[in-house]
């Protein structure tokens, strides 16, 4: 099996796994508590449309903000204990659901959360290429990406018995085997201290945390529900 590492666009027509540790993949991960559903818009303004159309609870943010009129933001702390009285989450997000939009390959959500079940469902459906692809922020790289990214790699590379694993791939999963030093890396990646200065420093602390749910999403016929 072909093991890879990519930024934004994925190499694989097989199977993707798009991370966007800060916080849309921890956001669904978590939101599949909650929600039957979760459908991502890429834009606000699709969003509000297809509330009109569907109904469902609106989530998003724009900049790490909590989107106006929105009724909750791109918050996993928020969403775990969301109560709602519909099953569909319709999610807009700066970053995850962009990349989405960009795939060519069957899709699962991977983050710090989930990293061990996304990483051996990922080997279930995938035929001979796994991808996982960091989503970054605005073009630019993000390290909380690479180290949620190396955690899956990690149980990828331990659940297959042959494993084409590329370089780049390889140094994630080394920059991830000291839990402690990634977890810091993390906590005072850029983006973790913007969204601390915005108030969300229980996202940030809840998304670095390893292997807390079994939850995957997969996406499929645009809308994000739990593969099992």
């Amino acid at each position: 099996m072909k093991v890879t590492l990519s930024f934004e666009e994925s190499s694989s027509s097989d199977v993707s796994i798009m991370v966007d540790a800060l916080r849309a993949s921890t956001t669904i991960t978590l939101a599949l508590n909650n929600f039957k559903r979760i459908i991502p818009c890429f834009t606000p303004e699709e969003a509000l449309d297809l509330k009109e159309k569907v109904g469902g609870t609106l989530a998003g943010e724009r900049n790490g903000k909590q989107i106006e009129g929105f009724d909750i933001g791109n918050s996993p702390s928020a969403i775990k204990d969301f109560k709602a009285s519909e099953d569909t989450l319709i999610l807009t997000t700066t970053n995850g659901t962009r990349i989405l939009e960009k795939m060519n390959s069957k899709v699962l959500v991977g983050s710090m959360v989930n990293a061990e079940s996304a990483g051996k469902k990922s080997i279930q459906l995938a035929t001979d290429h796994i991808d996982v692809v960091m989503a970054g922020v605005k073009g630019k790289f993000a390290i909380e990406d690479y180290l949620a990214a190396g955690e899956i790699l990690y149980w990828i590379s331990e659940n297959l018995e042959e494993c084409e694993l590329s370089e780049y791939a390889q140094t994630a999963i080394l920059a991830t085997r000291d839990y402690e030093l990634a977890k810091e890396a993390f906590l005072n990646s850029r983006t973790a201290k913007r969204l601390t200065e915005l108030g969300y420093r229980d996202d940030v602390e809840l998304s670095v945390m390893r292997n807390i749910t079994d939850n995957v999403a997969i996406y499929q016929d645009n809308e994000l529900t739990l593969y099992i």
